[in-house]
């Protein structure tokens, strides 16, 4: 598997991003070929401080970067030679299977539908970000690359995420839920009620709407909702995992006993802390374009850069877009 990384993307680039890429080209056996793209002097003396580098990593010199701040469509656009732009091109003419980023995400979304274009019958892309919930992990689509959405949209999320769940979190039969105001068939607005009957016809096992409060209770496997409102849910969520984080460290430091407390529960705590690590999930995969780009958090690390390399040679050993087209054709039929 050939992955291209972009080494000049996210808050703590491009340190974190090469020591990611170093550790998964030296424990993912299905690498053989992982291509650093970025400042090559900046790239070369991050590697030289980590001792032998693995003879199947390389690095491609890119001279620009897109910031975290900078309008997506116009710095693709300007920046001809971005990091981002560079690692799209490379899985564009089949130098590399796949393109991971923790860059600018609507520079990622831009350079990969601009690009790489859609896959056949795909109206829009989406982000497909996993969470954790009480019983199992479930997938949130869109989590923020098509802001406004048609129901025809919305039913495409449900089938690409039933494929994701499918491969990647081996869930066998996922239970798709559409996101609304109200579980009874009756509420949302006019996008999400005609996103109810399209999502009843599809090729997938569709349970109806689902509300905010059972994103976590684990009984749903895939969400579907627009960008807007998927960002919104995905940055609460996190938000209010370091609230909870915060208020328990504050809470056990008030008295000796509550230290004493919170030694005894160590295990536990850790356990809880693990199943809530965003970076074990390997970031986002932008599902509905032709080719595969993994999106990373802007703060990631070298484990989740390590984590999103994991995740896209999976994302291309399990052909995982060419479910979504043979799916999405079975969409048609179904009407």
């Amino acid at each position: 598997m050939r992955i291209a990384v972009d080494a000049m993307g996210g808050d703590y680039a491009p340190g974190e991003i090469v020591k990611g890429a170093v550790e998964a080209a030296r424990g993912l056996k299905s690498l053989t070929r992982l291509i650093l793209v970025g400042d090559e002097p900046r790239v070369r003396a991050e590697l030289a401080a980590l001792g032998p580098i693995p003879e199947l990593l390389e690095v491609r010199h890119a001279s620009e970067v897109v910031g975290m701040d900078e309008a997506p469509a116009q710095a693709i656009r300007r920046k001809k030679d971005s990091s981002i732009g560079r690692c799209v091109d490379l899985v564009k003419d089949g130098q590399a299977d796949a393109a991971v980023s923790a860059g600018n995400t609507g520079a990622v979304v831009v350079a990969a539908t601009l690009k790489l274009r859609l896959l056949k019958g795909i109206l829009r892309p989406a982000i497909a970000t996993v969470m954790p919930t009480s019983a199992r992990p479930i997938i949130l689509l869109d989590a923020g690359a098509s802001l406004d959405c048609d129901p025809e949209m919305l039913a495409q999320f449900g089938v690409m995420g039933s494929v994701y769940s499918k491969a990647i979190l081996k869930q066998e039969d996922p239970v798709v839920g559409l996101l609304s105001i109200g579980g009874e068939d009756v509420k949302g607005n006019d996008v999400t009620k005609k996103a109810f009957g399209l999502l009843g016809r599809a090729p997938l096992r569709f349970r109806g709407n689902v509300e905010g409060h059972d994103l976590f209770r684990g009984e749903t496997d895939v969400v579907v909702c627009d960008g807007f409102v998927g960002n919104v849910v995905l940055k609460t969520s996190e938000s209010a995992a370091h609230a909870i984080g915060h208020w328990m460290k504050q809470e056990f430091k008030r008295n000796p006993m509550r230290m004493l407390g919170a030694v005894l529960l160590r295990g536990a705590l850790r356990t809880m802390k693990q199943r809530m690590d965003p970076e074990l999930y390997g970031g986002a995969p932008l599902l509905g374009v032709n080719g595969v780009c993994i999106i990373t958090h802007g703060a990631s690390s070298h484990r989740a850069i390590f984590h999103a390399v994991r995740v896209a040679c999976e994302f291309v050993k399990e052909q995982i877009n060419e479910s979504i087209v043979r799916d999405i054709a079975g969409m048609g039929a179904t009407e």
